[in-house]
């Protein structure tokens, strides 16, 4: 195999370029670059690494436009549908499923296209929905106990999207089953557990690895003592 996939950009025909801009803005996009050409309007419109291509042509219908139907991610939905509803758009609330324990909900753009909304981790909320408390509590355990050990003294190394350094001081230390480790605020710390599945919350465990090959260091007693 000579190559390999690196990203997919979706596009989406639309009637009316501006009009698509304004409702994808809702969702957190921005527009990064757009243009024209041969009969062609396109738009290309990103979020940190994820991109979306709006494409507008002279024909009416688009050719092979047919809905698409996008799922987008988000960190926190309430404030999108807030944004959606606000701009009077109708958006559909569709609860908490495991792979969305923040929340799921459905729309529907201003050229029929259906966005899924979901967001994969589930914040603390002021009306107590239910969320998945597992992952949330191992990174306070984790925090506090890296706490009264004196804390990280460093600050968050993850970074946020398009490569800012993150301000905030680091909370809890990150590692993978290569050895690569990282220490990140409990913000950064449970999106990265969300996204990168290898990743764990590096504990310093009194049966640990060092614990274990120190015993295992330790002389055989003689046979029959």
């Amino acid at each position: 195999m000579s190559s390999e996939v690196r990203s997919v950009v979706p596009v989406v025909y639309v009637a009316d370029q501006a009009r698509a801009q304004a409702f994808y803005q809702l969702l957190g996009f921005s527009v990064a670059a757009e243009g024209t050409g041969d009969g062609w309007a396109w738009t290309l419109l990103q979020s940190g690494e994820l991109s979306v291509m709006l494409a507008t042509g002279a024909q009416e219908p688009q050719p092979d436009s047919g809905p698409a139907v996008l799922y987008v991610l988000l960190t926190e939905l309430d404030p999108v549908l807030a944004a959606l509803t606000g701009a009077g758009y109708a958006a559909e609330h569709l609860g908490y499923p495991d792979h969305a324990p923040g929340g799921e909900a459905r729309a529907t753009d201003p050229d029929g296209h259906g966005i899924m909304l979901g967001q994969p981790t589930a914040l603390p909320t002021a009306d107590g929905r239910p969320g998945v408390p597992g992952a949330r509590d191992g990174l306070r355990a984790a925090a506090e106990a890296v706490s009264r050990r004196g804390g990280a003294a460093q600050r968050c190394q993850i970074g946020l999207s398009g490569g800012a350094v993150c301000p905030a001081d680091a909370d809890v230390k990150l590692a993978d089953s290569w050895g690569d480790t990282a220490w990140a605020c409990i913000e950064h710390a449970d999106e990265v557990l969300v996204n990168a599945r290898g990743a764990f919350i590096a504990n310093e465990d009194a049966q640990g690895l060092t614990q274990f090959l120190r015993l295992r260091r330790l002389p055989r007693p003689a046979a029959g003592a």
